[in-house]
């Protein structure tokens, strides 16, 4: 996945340029947390944690596709 499929989510900008190095959170990483916020709301304790993350993930990767079309 390149940068520009994958930007941060909140860059750190001085004078109008991204400082490099300074990317902060990926779109991917905050659009898996969203999912997986809401996803775990309706967890059951018995559901297995790892399966929500790749959950996650897997949403976040359909709309960083769906973002760059």
């Amino acid at each position: 996945m390149s940068y520009t499929e994958n930007p941060p989510a909140f860059p750190i900008s001085h004078n109008g340029s991204t400082l490099p190095g300074m990317h902060g959170l990926t779109m991917r990483d905050y659009f898996a947390a969203m999912a997986m916020q809401s996803m775990l709301l309706t967890v059951k304790r018995e559901q297995d944690v790892e399966s929500i993350n790749i959950a996650a993930y897997r949403i976040a990767d359909a709309m960083l596709k769906a973002r760059c079309k």
